[in-house]
């Protein structure tokens, strides 16, 4: 408890949160390379995915590629990178390993969920007349989009805990609130940025979670099957629903 108590007073400290070493310019470090993290990771992922997802070609050889290389500690990766000649290139050797570590949660996710898109659908967007790239964009994107989304929000989470791991190296993040902590024996401030990447976690999860209800292609779709569903059960002329 007397650990819990002490990590709210750091908290509450004013002076904590305020210069090069503070809580703000450590969180923005954090925030920065989490999403420069994200953006390499799906870049790369994503478009494997969903091309292989799409042609039903390659998938699983991708996919144990991807996830044989969780078998490899992500601190094991970035202390070899560090000592490479990548080493000297800053924040690189650290970028490199969490987009290692990210990448099998989107590229497993995408291609699942582009698989498991109902075929029966996808030969009637055919018979319509579509090409593959129109079955892709208005079909299988679409149905697939919140497996795509589980990945990418699992893979965000992933990278804002393992970014701690940036400190170690000498790396700037929410990780160095953790080493200067026990370089002082200050148990309070490793609980106080313990605290701190555990809520940063549970806010990128709640943003991608509100991102993925928004931003869900289906969801318009829906919306519009409802009012036309009412509007039959009320007797509204079609006219006046909006589509």
């Amino acid at each position: 408890m007397g650990a819990v108590s002490g990590a709210f007073a750091w908290l509450t400290t004013g002076a904590h949160w305020a210069g090069g070493d503070g809580v703000w310019h450590r969180l923005g470090e954090h925030v920065y390379l989490t999403a420069v993290c994200l953006a390499i990771t799906c870049a790369i992922a994503l478009p494997v995915a969903v091309v292989l997802g799409h042609l039903g070609r390659g998938g699983a050889l991708a996919i144990n590629v991807s996830n044989a290389g969780r078998a490899v500690p992500t601190f094991a990766v970035l202390v070899l990178l560090v000592l490479s000649p990548l080493g000297r290139y800053g924040q690189w050797p650290t970028i490199i390993a969490l987009v290692l570590f990210a990448i099998p949660p989107v590229l497993t996710n995408a291609y699942v969920g582009m698989r498991e898109v109902d075929r029966n659908v996808v030969e009637s967007a055919r018979g319509m007349g579509m090409t593959g790239r129109q079955v892709l964009v208005r079909v299988e994107l679409p149905l697939a989009f919140p497996l795509i989304m589980t990945g990418i929000r699992t893979a965000a989470v992933q990278v804002v805990a393992t970014a701690t791991l940036a400190a170690l190296p000498g790396g700037g993040g929410l990780g160095r609130v953790i080493t200067a902590g026990f370089n002082r024996y200050d148990t309070p401030q490793v609980v106080a940025g313990a605290l701190l990447v555990a809520a940063l976690a549970l806010l990128v999860e709640a943003f991608f979670a509100v991102l993925q209800r928004f931003a869900d292609p289906s969801r318009h779709r829906r919306r519009n099957r409802n009012a036309l569903g009412n509007q039959r059960i009320l007797g509204i002329p079609k006219r006046w629903v909006t589509q």
